[in-house]
């Protein structure tokens, strides 16, 4: 919705309110003209309720004014003396109309000064939740979001399993553009694969001001640009479905390039500016390698002190019943049937385990290979060239275009030498010929919501012709530390402003998706609960801190409520 758009809604919103309630507030004492005023008559008819005043900021806060509207509803009924279960139902599920009911054909007398203390146990329940999930949607909105880390496109930085605090407020919060929609929930109703949210009515982008800008190397948490799937992890047989911006997927990655900046990457390793980028200590960026070892093949214990869990493991296996074969099946990610009717099997990188195989007596022999594939940083690799048993460590890079799914899209560059290109900046204008418009067209024509045409080598914004192009707002260039497997900037282009999410801050948890809670000791990554996201150095836990702080808390509590028992 346009901001014109928007206000006609408005208009009619109040209108509404208007031709339903005039009445009661002249039963209230009030005159009937204060119902029309735009947020006045709010104001009047917090009064009028006997709630406070600030309330009225609560209906103007998206998503949160959905939790409010049916509160009104229901406090208004009150107001005149309908507190009946019957008023309350039918003042929810009309939407509100019901008051028209009242206000134009019952002789409802006005209650100035009602109790506001609940009558019973469930309705002081029902009034706490409420006001539980108000601050929790305020806060999830525009200070704090829980985030959990999906994918490997961060290793070894953020690992998958990874609970995150996402800072809102960092770089600005971001007024909610879809208002009608569940609160705390993102675009779909958890075991129902239902959308969450309503299209219509749309808000304006609009970004609170942030304590900071985005900086180069800044992990970021956005809204994936390209996004028509309807299920993260679902993206096959299923027609694209177009999202609001606000409820796209959200993505974490890395800002490697901020707006007007020259970007580039030769051989996999990123240019800014003509400069190498110098990344900070935490970020560990990690390549695809081979790793070479002929005589007595490569030692998976070997990549495994790396700190690299990206490989595979390869065993001979004998079967003797259809137990053993299950036992093994969720380990298994390929098998092949040797002629000697044994199978070659190939693991993740933690194998299968040896208790297993004691336990049911497999015959389970590990093969170390020639040469194995592994993602390594470049530290780890130059640590195993070091190693007498390893022949070689080949980092790979991709050199040769092979297709067009490289952005933008027309077979020039590869992941791993892509570029030169000059990163959008708000205000700044380029040059618009046929040969660079692959690079802007996804910008002119769906983020900033031009009509673009192209007859021949001439190319029409808005039906005039253009030679060049003003960009609306900032732009970005996100990458995944885990070069060669991760889904970025390389393959969708620049990330929009009004995509922003905000600042990853603390790993609240970290469970390890390779244990079973069975082995909570290794499920849970102790090392890494109550770190910071950023900084410098190795990460700190402050768990042991939180634990005492805690103790604390709890044995304070205690103590007090002996104390108040003891007078």
């Amino acid at each position: 919705m346009t901001l014109y758009q928007w206000f006609i809604f408005f208009l009619v919103i109040q209108i509404i309110h208007y031709v339903g309630t005039w009445k009661l507030y002249e039963k209230a004492g009030r005159k009937s003209w204060e119902a029309a005023i735009p947020v006045y008559n709010a104001m009047v008819l917090m009064k009028i309720i006997n709630r406070p005043a600030w309330w009225t900021i609560l209906l103007f806060v998206p998503i949160v004014n959905l939790i409010m509207f049916p509160v009104v509803w229901v406090e208004t009924l009150r107001a005149f003396g309908k507190n009946l279960t019957v008023d309350t139902l039918l003042g929810i599920f009309t939407f509100g109309f019901y008051t028209y009911y009242i206000n134009y054909t019952q002789n409802v007398t006005h209650v100035p000064n009602r109790s506001l203390v609940a009558t019973n146990k469930s309705g002081d329940t029902v009034s706490s939740l409420l006001f539980a999930v108000i601050v929790a949607t305020i806060v999830h909105t525009y200070f704090i979001q829980p985030f959990t880390i999906p994918t490997a496109s961060l290793e070894k930085s953020l690992l998958i399993g990874d609970f995150l605090f996402v800072s809102k407020s960092s770089y600005g919060a971001r007024t909610p553009m879809t208002t009608a929609a569940l609160p705390m929930i993102h675009d779909s109703i958890p075991l129902t694969k239902k959308t969450s949210y309503f299209n219509f009515p749309q808000l304006p982008y609009f970004r609170l001001p942030g304590f900071q800008k985005i900086e180069k190397n800044d992990i970021v948490v956005f809204n994936w640009p390209v996004d028509t799937v309807y299920q993260f992890f679902d993206r096959s047989g299923r027609k694209g479905v177009v999202k609001p911006i606000d409820k796209k997927s959200n993505y974490v990655k890395r800002c490697l390039g901020t707006p007007n900046d020259k970007l580039e990457l030769k051989d996999g390793i990123v240019y800014i500016n003509d400069k190498i980028l110098v990344l900070p200590e935490r970020a560990k960026p990690q390549y695809e390698h081979t790793v070479y070892a002929a005589k007595n093949g490569v030692s998976n214990e070997l990549l495994s002190n790396t700190g690299s869990t990206e490989f595979n493991r390869t065993y001979n296996i004998r079967f003797n019943s259809d137990e053993q074969i299950n036992a093994i099946q969720p380990y298994v990610l390929n098998a092949i049937k040797n002629p000697d009717n044994s199978f070659k099997v190939l693991t993740g990188f933690k194998g299968i385990p040896t208790t297993l195989i004691a336990k049911t007596g497999i015959y389970a022999q590990e093969v170390y290979e020639p040469f194995a594939q592994a993602n390594l940083t470049l530290k780890s690799a130059e640590a195993l060239r070091k190693n007498s048993s390893i022949d070689s460590v080949v980092r790979f890079i991709e050199k040769t275009p092979k297709d067009t799914s490289i952005f933008p899209h027309n077979g020039k560059w590869t992941v791993d030498n892509f570029g030169p290109i000059k990163i959008p900046q708000q205000g700044k204008t380029v040059p618009l010929n046929v040969e660079n418009l692959p690079l802007y067209k996804r910008i002119i024509s769906t983020y900033e919501k031009n009509n673009l045409k192209v007859q021949g080598n001439e190319i029409l914004i808005n039906d005039k012709v253009a030679t060049n192009y003003t960009f609306k707002q900032n732009y970005y260039w996100m990458m995944g530390d885990n070069r060669h497997r991760s889904e970025d900037s390389r393959y969708w282009g620049f990330v929009p402003e009004d995509h922003i999410v905000g600042k990853p801050i603390f790993i609240w948890l970290s469970v390890d998706p390779n244990e079973t809670w069975k082995n909570i000791t290794k499920k849970i990554r102790w090392d890494r609960m109550f770190t910071t996201v950023s900084g410098e150095g190795e990460p700190y836990s402050y768990f042991k801190f939180f634990i005492i702080a805690l103790l604390a808390y709890f044995g304070i509590s205690f103590f007090l409520d002996k104390r108040k028992e003891a007078k």
